[in-house]
């Protein structure tokens, strides 16, 4: 099983960035999917989700109106589009799969928001 994260990097406050994660060795169809940030010190907070078809999305308040989750069952890959970027959003992103009691995490991608 592999969730491999890219696209972090360092990008000014109002900033975009795209981050994508790539699946594979599981039923990635059958998973839903989701996107947390941590922070040293800090609790991993969920940020956003998707469904297993991609048709039920949930965001952290946060992030409502600045953050989209897509993913593309015929690739395995789910993206964060990342919008408005405030300082605030600096973290390690990570990919998760989910179903049931199994939880996959990828090696996570940083993004630092900073001018």
């Amino acid at each position: 099983v592999q969730l491999v994260e890219s696209g972090g990097g360092l990008v000014q406050p109002g900033g975009s960035l795209r981050l994508s994660c790539a699946a594979s060795g599981f039923p990635f169809s059958t998973y839903a999917m989701r996107w947390f940030r941590q922070n040293p010190g800090k609790e991993r907070e969920l940020v956003a989700a998707t469904d297993s078809n991609g048709l039920t999305k949930k965001y952290a308040d946060s992030v409502v109106g600045r953050f989209t989750i897509s993913r593309d069952n015929a690739k395995n890959t789910v993206n964060l589009q990342m919008n408005s970027l405030k300082p605030e959003d600096t973290g390690v992103y990570y990919c998760n799969a989910v179903r049931s009691s199994t939880n996959y995490w990828g090696q996570g991608t940083q993004v630092t928001v900073s001018s």
